[in-house]
């Protein structure tokens, strides 16, 4: 029988894609469900889509996605900072290394899981090189190993596919997760993934 997949278009930068993370990595264990997960550039995504980074949207909508984090962080009990030390970050090195390690054997899904929470809860700079390698550490891998495969995998130009590809299936914010034939937008979406997956 065939593994079933959901294909996960997600930002490291992302405080949805952090609230969402732990919680759909138990979901598709408890299904005996294959992730692939993909830390797409999200700026190509919105340009394509109509979305805005968050600095250019309106006050409004700035407020209201406060609010909705507080709620969140209150309601899953998942520790957030409101405004991390280091955000926006450029997470691009932190998301070749994950793609890295997804193609050469490594658990990306723990490694993009510590990139997130350094962000969201220890407030780390994800893109400082010791930072990034000290995550890799703690998720289990060595550091200059992960680095000298990026050369024999290329994850940029990766990464620019699956960017692409999440463009063409439809994706206009992080995290969307696509499983069978329906897509799904925002963490705020899982428990109609967890039912999709218990079929």
């Amino acid at each position: 029988m065939t593994q079933q997949q959901v294909d996960y278009f997600g930002a490291l930068g992302s405080p949805w894609t952090y609230l969402g993370h732990e919680r759909l990595t138990a979901m598709a264990s408890m299904a005996g469900a294959k992730i692939r997960f993909c830390p797409i550039n999200l700026l190509p995504v919105f340009d394509q889509t109509g979305g805005l980074p968050l600095p250019k949207r309106a006050p409004a909508r700035r407020a209201y996605r406060m609010q909705e984090l507080k709620r969140w962080r209150a309601k899953l009990e998942r520790p957030l900072t409101l405004e991390p030390k280091f955000f926006p970050a450029n997470e691009t090195e932190a998301a070749l290394l994950t793609i890295t390690a997804r193609e050469t054997g490594g658990d990306d899904l723990v490694l993009a899981g510590g990139f997130m929470r350094a962000v969201w809860a220890e407030d780390r700079d994800i893109s400082d090189a010791a930072t990034i390698d000290a995550i890799i550490a703690e998720a289990g891998m060595d550091a200059a190993d992960l680095r000298a495969r990026m050369a024999d995998v290329d994850p940029a130009a990766i990464r620019g596919r699956e960017t692409a590809e999440a463009l063409e299936r439809g994706v206009f914010g992080a995290p969307t997760y696509h499983f069978g034939d329906e897509m799904f937008w925002g963490q705020d979406r899982l428990d109609f993934v967890e039912r999709k997956l218990r079929g």
